[in-house]
Order: structure tokens, then C-alpha cells, then sequence
């Protein structure tokens, strides 16, 4: 099993906070580390997708409280949106009773709806925790295991096999989502429309959706195809990076961009089974950005932002990461090992007031190119982030 990143974090929240949410995409390892820390102390586990589970809380009042000094595992919350009410009482009432920590893990995969359904019930008493795939400081050196993971995606079961079986697990994951649990959140939607949208936002990876543009090569309207684009968002599945909104004096493009956030899914929609052909795809270069872009996510502090820049012009910043109000890192990505600044780069690392400036490449080393950039390896700009 590959030791997580993400387990000292959870094991910090969960000591305190009442309640805490550990969101992801499915199969990206929640459950196997919910019940690991599970191992480590008295806990229930309950998953409810299972009819056996959902039957134990046919009382959840008293079969939670009949169970409130352990640590309560709930798998795939968001199927039971009516808990969060119970939930709210059993905590107040451990917290007057002297517990006030480590009382709930949630684990979800659909984030935006979950956040909306316990926020509005357990306010103050939860806190949310984002896992991603594996990462790329997770694999060890090595750029081999470095070329394996952006080939075969973050999620530990096709990173751990090889190129042929990862790519079938993953089109049974991509055939899961499309005609299981989009279904199950209530979408009647014909899963080809769905599969042929996935596709052709990988084809567009990393740039702007032209919702009506999409929208007519399927047959739907430009609202109802940006509806369908919210889905894949809320499973965790689609990236959706906002432009950098600061009082620039420049007209700036203003919508934002998407990314297929694992890039194994990414390939497979594709029809790129391994690295060798993924070098000589068109997509290399936004692959490669989008690979990136997700694995800086997943070490960034909880209170960080990130958006990108780009002017009407066409200057831009892939990735413009906000760590604070005076700390403010501009990040380039390119693919290649002699990556040179874009012709604005500079410029642009001004007009957002960038105190810190990077060019993420292939490469392993780390070395400056003049007027403050660092070119750097995306392990390296990883570790800086982790102690930042």
C-alpha cells in the first residue's frame, strides 16, 4: 500500500474537530484509509451504499448514540443527506457531556452537494479535507515513476498496474460514473451525451468552455451543457480554474478553465494507452499542464487560492497562487527540458504582483534564468509549497 501524504492531516483534523468531511473522487483510496485510522482506535464503520448499513440506522438517533465513543465512519455520506440533522444533536450533546473532538469521519465524493448539506446543519462543527490521487511525492524519485503516474492517472489501483490493465480500469471507472452514480444523484441523462462531453473537454484541456459551441455538438442548449460540466465538477472529476480577478488595468479574459483533473481519465477518453504515444499526441503540453496543476493542488495550505491570468493580448500565467495577501507565487508550465520564460512572463508576474516566480518543467534540476525566475522540477516546487 502507498503511505499517503494526506493520513497526518486527517488524524490532526479529526483530533480537532467534532466532524470531519474527507471529500475525493471514488476509488481514489478514502475508504482504505478511513479504515486504517479505524484500525488505530475504537470505531464503527458504516458504508451507505450497503442495505445492510443503511438498515442499522433505520433508528439513527439511537444506534449513533448507542455507539457515540467511538469514531463514527460514514462511507459515501452524501446518500443519506437526512443524517446530518441527527449528527448535529449527538455532537452537541457529546460536546456538553465533555467530547467535543474525533466523534464523525464522512468520507464523499461529491463535493459540492455535501459541503451544502452539513454546512447547513453542522456549521462549526466540521471540518473538510480534500484527497486527491497519488501524487507526485507520494511515488518516491525516480523520473520513471514520475512518467508512470502521468501516464496512468492518481487513482492507486491503475497507477499501480501496467499500462494495458490500468487503462481497462480505468474505462470500467469511467463507465461506472456515467451509468451508476450519475444516475444515483438523481441526472437522467443518456450516458453517451455524457461520455461524448468528457471526451471533447479532454480534447479541450486547460482552455475555456464555449458552452454554446458544446452545447450544439450535442444537441442541448448552452445552459444545459454547462449544468452537465457542474456535474463533473461536483464528482471531483473536472477542475474548474477561475481568472485572476485583482484591479489590473488591462482587459483580461474573464472565463474560466477547465481541466480533466486525473490524467489517466484524461488519456483513456483519448485513446492514449501509454507514454510512448502520449509523446506524440497534440495534448502533450496541456496534459502535461493539467498534471501539474492537479498535483500542486493537493499540497497546497487548506486557505490558499489559485486562478490563472491571461490578458486579451494573450499574455498569461498558468497558474497565479495566492498563499496570502503579500505572498503571491506565478507559475509557468512547460513541457521539455530547456524551458525559457514566455515573452510576457515577466510582465505578467509584475501586473499580479508576483513575489515569487517558477517555470515548472520535466526536468529534475533546480536553476534561475534571470530576473527573479526559478526554473524548477515539480517535486521541488511540491516541497517548497509543503513548507510554505
Amino acid at each position: 500500500m502507498l503511505e499517503r501524504w494526506i493520513t497526518q492531516r486527517l488524524h490532526n483534523s479529526i483530533a480537532q474537530f467534532s466532524a470531519v468531511a474527507l471529500l475525493g473522487a471514488r476509488q481514489v483510496g478514502k475508504t482504505t484509509l478511513a479504515k486504517a485510522i479505524s484500525r488505530e482506535q475504537s470505531s464503527l464503520y458504516l458504508d451507505l451504499e450497503a442495505p445492510e448499513d443503511l438498515l442499522k440506522l433505520s433508528d439513527p438517533g439511537s444506534y449513533l448514540s448507542s455507539n457515540s465513543d467511538k469514531l463514527i465512519i460514514l462511507d459515501e455520506i452524501q446518500r443519506a443527506p437526512d443524517l446530518f440533522m441527527v449528527l448535529r444533536g449527538i455532537i452537541d450533546k457529546n460536546r456538553e457531556q465533555g467530547r467535543k473532538n474525533g466523534q464523525f469521519l464522512f468520507l464523499g465524493s461529491a463535493s459540492m452537494e455535501l459541503m451544502r448539506q452539513s454546512s447547513e446543519s453542522l456549521a462549526g462543527r466540521i471540518n473538510y479535507i480534500e484527497m486527491s490521487g497519488v501524487n507526485a511525492l507520494e511515488i518516491g524519485a525516480g523520473n520513471n515513476n514520475l512518467k508512470n503516474l502521468w501516464s496512468r492517472g492518481g487513482f492507486p489501483d491503475s497507477y499501480l498496474a501496467n499500462d494495458d490493465l490500468a487503462m481497462e480500469w480505468l474505462e470500467s471507472l469511467i463507465r461506472t460514473y456515467l451509468e451508476r452514480d450519475i444516475p444515483q444523484m438523481g441526472f437522467r441523462i443518456p450516458a453517451n451525451r455524457l461520455r461524448r462531453l468528457w471526451t471533447m473537454m479532454a480534447h479541450n484541456q486547460g482552455e475555456s468552455a464555449n458552452f454554446s459551441k458544446l452545447g450544439s455538438n450535442l444537441e442541448i442548449d448552452a445552459k444545459t451543457a454547462s449544468h452537465y460540466i457542474d456535474i463533473f465538477v461536483d464528482l471531483l472529476l473536472v477542475r474548474r480554474l477561475q481568472p485572476w480577478h485583482a484591479n489590473v488595468k488591462k482587459r483580461l479574459v474573464k472565463s474560466p478553465r477547465f481541466y480533466i483533473r486525473d490524467s489517466g481519465i484524461l488519456h483513456r477518453l483519448l485513446g492514449i494507452n501509454n507514454y510512448d504515444a502520449l509523446l506524440s499526441n497534440p495534448v502533450l503540453g496541456k496534459s502535461w499542464e493539467g498534471f501539474v496543476i492537479e498535483n500542486i493542488h493537493s499540497v497546497l495550505p487548506k486557505l490558499a487560492e489559485t486562478y490563472y491570468y491571461r490578458t486579451a493580448a494573450g499574455a498569461e500565467i498558468d497558474l497565479v497562487i495566492k498563499l496570502s495577501s503579500s505572498e503571491i507565487w506565478a507559475v509557468e508550465i512547460k513541457y521539455g527540458k530547456a524551458p525559457k520564460p514566455g515573452k510576457h512572463f515577466t510582465q505578467t508576474c509584475e501586473d499580479v504582483a508576483a513575489t515569487e516566480k517558477f517555470i515548472v518543467y520535466s526536468g529534475e534540476e533546480e536553476f534561475t534564468v534571470g530576473n527573479g525566475v526559478t526554473v524548477i522540477s515539480l517535486q521541488g516546487l511540491m516541497e517548497k509549497l509543503n513548507k510554505s
